[in-house]
């Protein structure tokens, strides 16, 4: 709910009050309900803070418990206060207004460096610990919320934004190749492989799940919670697992609608959001509050060049939602005038890094800007619904059952997936089978398909970043056979997936005076889905099994059993770019012959790209890679030139 910064010396030298007042100055761009700094000596703490909880009402940050001899400044929602009031022992007449932050500060007192630990929500917060001379710090386990700090042994700052630290005169604003390399070289959605590092230099990020403790000079991070697979669960029936699912999603939901204000969420034709919206309406029912959604759609002109199980214009599902779940008030909002080619200057202004994510550029960032023209303070979604209470890939679950040589299961479940998808069995079969043995498809990636990549070969090279990747696993070529289950194995344990969906929805909540909150992304939903046998997830050709089942009466048929058509957002996007499709080859051609980007891109690979799809702007040009790799070189480009 806030932006925090501070600056530490840790060689006892006084903070210059005047470096303190420039990073407060610098998040002057942000509204603010209440500003506030703590200055004492060798240590400066400040928070601009936005209320959207009843409890933050008021609440002043930095605050100092001068009984204890704690100070805190923190950017955070705390969903388990139940549970913390009874283990903290919150007398019951100050439960409802005592903020998260004091919470967070009586939890350190109790537990020390292990409270976060105890701590599930959304937060980022650093404690001064004056009796012990300890600055002590944790960001939450998903990375909801962001903290990028500076340290050279001498001073350290930090801020949950970037650009105020470059305001201070001893941070030298320089560009990470590393870290840029990675992003080029990294086809794939995720940035780097990186998770402590930024685009600059001399900034970094403390990651998720993390803690920072600096202690008599010395500056450690630890890792203090790991998302795992544990021991299943073990239930009677269909219904006790469908029971158990309800009840903890449920208490996912009702945590993340706690705001004074109105509560909005993005609808699209799906399980996940439309899960979420279908009990949050409920919710807000006994409060006799509404529920406001917001939905993209495709502008009015668009035709729908997707293939037939692809649906652009998501409408008749969602409005099919909003019909079923009642105490609703819908909102369409098609962005007519925006494009990725429209908001690439805004959008490298409010993520402060190159970014991947163009395609939905537009509307993501449009959604906030509507809610909070509606008042809306908490904005739900379904972002993790995927790997959390949507899982559940038949084809993956056919391919494990044909390993195990449990072929009467296997072809019980192909044989209903096929009716059920309207596919025939020997098309899915020869899916299936390249799942169960991809040691048979595996190609070789070559030195061609290095090449014909976004980075300069001489950056590559320099930086080692090809090595690197393949060290962690990154495959370069895309040239295995994606397997559902490691790739969210690998989703859960590794940080780097995770960080990416903070930095953009902190940045734009504090932009928009709202927070984005995501009830598939809670850990105690996590944690029971990962718990969950394989079997309850996929069953009688049914995939994604669990969450269909347990939305009975919460959503209608049509979307609930849905398993022939999903929604393809961002479609329209070259179609919006093509009134402006020749400024945008233009550029591409100006940067072809920049030579500063040329130190940074593989301008042969661009101009073969560029010669591709120059002449007309087709629509279905939206996802290939050729114009992947235009729009990337762009965002790169605008963000070098505008770097000093």
């Amino acid at each position: 709910m806030s932006a925090i910064t501070g600056i530490y010396h840790l060689n006892d030298e006084p903070v210059s009050i005047e470096h303190g007042k420039g990073l407060m100055k610098a998040l002057q761009i942000y509204p603010a309900d209440n500003v506030q700094a703590w200055f004492k000596e060798n240590i400066f703490l400040g928070c601009h803070a936005q209320w959207i909880t009843p409890e933050s009402i008021g609440e002043k940050l930095p605050y100092y418990d001068y009984e204890r001899q704690l100070v805190i400044t923190a950017d955070a929602i705390i969903d388990n206060r139940e549970e913390l009031f009874e283990s903290l022992q919150i007398k019951p007449d100050l439960r409802n207004i005592i903020p998260d932050s004091k919470l967070i500060l009586l939890a350190y007192e109790k537990w020390g460096e292990d409270a976060p630990k105890y701590l599930l929500g959304e937060f980022v917060f650093i404690i001064w610990d004056e009796k012990n001379q300890k600055l002590f710090g944790a960001r939450d386990f998903s990375g909801a919320r962001t903290l990028y700090y500076f340290n050279n042994n001498k001073q350290f700052a930090f801020c949950t934004v970037i650009k105020p630290l470059l305001s201070l005169p001893f941070i030298e604003k320089k560009l990470n190749e590393q870290w840029l390399a990675e992003y080029l070289a990294i086809n794939g959605m995720f940035e780097t492989i990186e998770p402590f590092s930024t685009v600059y230099k001399h900034i970094d990020q403390l990651p998720p799940a993390h803690t920072l403790s600096i202690n008599k000079g010395k500056v450690r991070l630890s890792k203090y919670v790991n998302v795992i697979a544990g021991e299943k669960l073990k239930l009677k029936s269909n219904s006790e697992y469908e029971e158990a699912f309800r009840d903890v999603f449920n208490k996912a939901v009702v945590a993340r609608v706690r705001t004074n204000r109105k509560v909005g969420a993005h609808l699209s034709g799906g399980l996940d959001s439309g899960s979420v919206v279908s009990f949050a309406a409920k919710t807000l029912q006994q409060e006799n509050k509404k529920l406001y959604t917001f939905s993209y759609v495709p502008v009015e002109d668009f035709k729908d060049w997707t293939p037939k199980y692809r649906m652009a214009d998501e409408r008749p599902f969602i409005q099919s939602t909003v019909q079923h779940v009642g105490n609703i008030k819908d909102t369409y909002l098609d962005f007519n005038g925006k494009s990725p080619f429209s908001e690439v200057n805004d959008w490298l202004t409010t993520y402060e890094m190159p970014y991947k994510f163009f395609e939905n550029s537009f509307w993501v960032k449009g959604v906030y800007e509507k809610a909070h023209e509606e008042g809306i303070g908490i904005l739900l979604n379904g972002s993790r619904g995927n790997w959390s209470i949507s899982w559940g890939p038949a084809l993956d679950y056919q391919a494990m059952l044909l390993k195990r040589f449990n072929f009467i299961k296997f072809y019980r479940e192909l044989t209903d997936y096929s009716k059920n998808i309207g596919v025939n069995k020997g098309r899915v079969l020869s899916v299936v089978r390249k799942k169960a043995f991809s040691f048979l498809n595996h190609i070789k990636s070559t030195e061609s398909d290095i090449l014909d990549t976004i980075i300069n070969p001489d950056l590559a090279k320099r930086t080692a970043v090809y090595e690197r990747l393949k060290e962690h696993g990154v495959d370069l070529g895309l040239t295995s056979v994606p397997n559902a289950y490691e790739e969210r194995k690998k989703h859960f344990e590794s940080l780097t997936f995770w960080s990416g969906n903070g930095a953009v929805n902190t940045k734009l909540s504090l932009r928009f005076k709202l927070w984005n909150r995501d009830p598939t992304n809670d850990l105690r939903v996590i944690r029971f889905t990962l718990s969950v046998p394989e079997e309850q997830f996929v069953q009688n050709g049914m995939d994604r099994s669990l969450v269909r089942r347990s939305t009975a009466n919460y959503l209608p048929d049509n979307v609930r059993l849905n398993q022939k058509v999903r929604g393809v957002q961002g479609s329209d996007g070259v179609h919006r770019m093509s009134t402006n499709w020749q400024n945008f080859t233009d550029e591409i051609s100006e940067l072809a012959s920049d030579p500063v980007i040329s130190d940074f891109l593989n301008i042969q690979s661009i101009n073969n790209a560029l010669l591709r799809i120059k002449e007309v702007p087709k629509p279905e040009y939206v996802f290939h890679y050729d114009f992947k790799m235009l729009m990337r070189s762009l965002i790169v480009y605008r963000f070098i030139k505008n770097f000093n």
